[in-house]
């Protein structure tokens, strides 16, 4: 990170004019919703600069990362890799007056979560504290999880009369549901203000504040601007014939909550005289494993996993498939999805989707109406799903419009990000507010 110099107004008072946005990895296929909220709050005139707490690990970035202006800078993400700059920051961060505090909040955290990820944070927050630009008037920062207490330690050090390092944070999925509730409890308290993407996530957040209007309900929506229309019809592919078979697409990282292992077993329980292929894309975790639980189930010759691919080529098989099907579940570790972005990616393309109901997702899809929906983690009653609906090109074609209409009439992207900007530009003028407040105590004590 680079430290530029401040400018300073005609009192004297240092021009706190950007907003840093911290993210755990960027940039990231699988955060389009980042993305997308980085570049219209940029084209909405607020100064951004990117922190990101490790390297990017896609080999491919989406068309939106190439349009964003922010500068990006990135923390040490293992510390012994960068040990200058933490025991930079470690120094410097002794001689501030906010450190017993960090450090006290470091302490009681530690004793309740004696990991070395916990170090890892607090060595981070050292390292960002120190080479935060004086020109970033403001800390917004993705996920509750680590990179929320990157930056509470980092505020915590920070705070003084003449800086209170206001920050604020977007919840999502997987931050919330695994977090501790001591420790979402914690952070709200201490940050500015909060907003998360789904009803569900919303009232597990507002039930830990101290005051339930300091968490706000943004979805992510979907910028159609950026997307291809939808294709104009579609073959009436019943399934019936071999030379036409029914084609199924899922999109996601190969990871538990996805629920692609459910997915699998419900297509190897599909009956033989119905004509299919499926098309997996995403990376993770999971794919090798998935790859030979499909050659075991005999899916081998029907099933194609295509990894990560760009935006284009994703929207592209959207475009040309006839049904879209996500099975999230939970999973043991209590990690969920909210309402991935990639459904309503998929109604964009007036596609046909089967999904889980469970966490955000039916707060878009209703049963009949825009897709079907089925219990998490029952494998037998996704593959009647995905049976009737393989049968029906009119339902499918009925299901796709409908997700089309309501995509665009509730769920644009417009909304979330008009909130979020209010709270973004209000939070500036609050500190810019404060800042000439002490600038003219200063003066007239002087």
């Amino acid at each position: 990170m680079t430290r530029p110099q401040p400018k300073t107004g005609q009192a004297g008072v240092t021009e706190a004019s950007e907003i840093a946005i911290v993210v755990k990895g960027y940039p990231r296929l699988s955060e389009t919703f980042i993305a997308q909220e980085i570049l219209a709050l940029e084209r909405r005139g607020l100064k951004l600069r990117i922190v990101s707490l490790r390297e990017p690990t896609d080999s491919a970035v989406h068309p939106m990362h190439r349009q964003i202006q922010a500068p990006v800078a990135y923390l040490p993400e293992y510390l012994h890799e960068a040990p200058v700059r933490v025991l930079k920051g470690l120094g410097w961060a002794m001689r501030q007056p906010g450190f017993g505090r960090m450090l006290g909040a470091f302490v009681r955290d530690f004793r309740r979560d004696l990991t070395r990820n916990r170090i890892r944070r607090l060595g981070q927050a050292v390292v960002f504290a120190r080479e935060l630009p004086a020109s970033v008037g403001h800390v917004h920062v993705h996920y509750l999880h680590t990179p929320a207490s990157v930056v509470r330690y980092a505020a915590l050090l920070r705070r003084s009369a003449n800086n209170p390092a206001a920050w604020s944070f977007s919840a999502h999925a997987k931050d919330i549901w695994t977090t501790p509730d001591w420790e979402k409890r914690e952070k709200i308290a201490a940050c500015l203000f909060g907003v998360t993407c789904t009803h569900q996530n919303l009232a597990a957040l507002q039930a830990l504040a101290p005051e339930p209007e300091r968490v706000a309900l943004a979805y992510h929506g979907l910028d159609l601007s950026r997307l291809p229309p939808p294709p104009n019809s579609r073959p009436a592919s019943d399934g019936g014939d071999p030379a036409s078979p029914v084609r199924i697409v899922s999109v996601g990282r190969a990871v538990a909550k996805k629920g692609f292992g459910d997915l699998l077993k419900a297509l190897a329980g599909l009956p033989g005289d119905l004509n299919w292929q499926f098309v997996h894309v995403g990376g993770g975790e999971l794919l090798p494993r998935l790859k030979a639980e499909a050659e075991q189930l005999g899916l081998g010759q029907r099933v194609a996993f295509m990894g990560a691919l760009a935006q284009p080529d994703v929207m592209a098989l959207l475009g040309a498939a006839d049904m879209f099907v996500l099975p999230a579940r939970k999973t043991r570790s209590g990690d969920q999805d909210g309402l991935p972005n990639v459904l309503m990616e998929a109604a964009s393309q007036k596609l046909a989707i089967v999904a889980s109901d469970f966490a955000g997702i039916p707060e878009f899809i209703r049963d009949d109406v825009e897709g079907v929906l089925v219990p998490p983690a029952d494998f037998t009653a996704l593959a009647n799903a995905i049976n009737l609906l393989a049968r029906e090109p009119e339902r499918r074609a009925r299901l796709g419009e409908a997700a089309w209409r309501r995509l665009r009439a509730e769920f644009s992207m417009d909304g979330g990000i008009d909130l979020i900007e209010a709270r973004l530009r209000a939070a500036l003028a609050a500190g810019a507010s404060s800042g000439r407040e002490i600038a003219a105590s200063s003066n007239r004590n002087a």
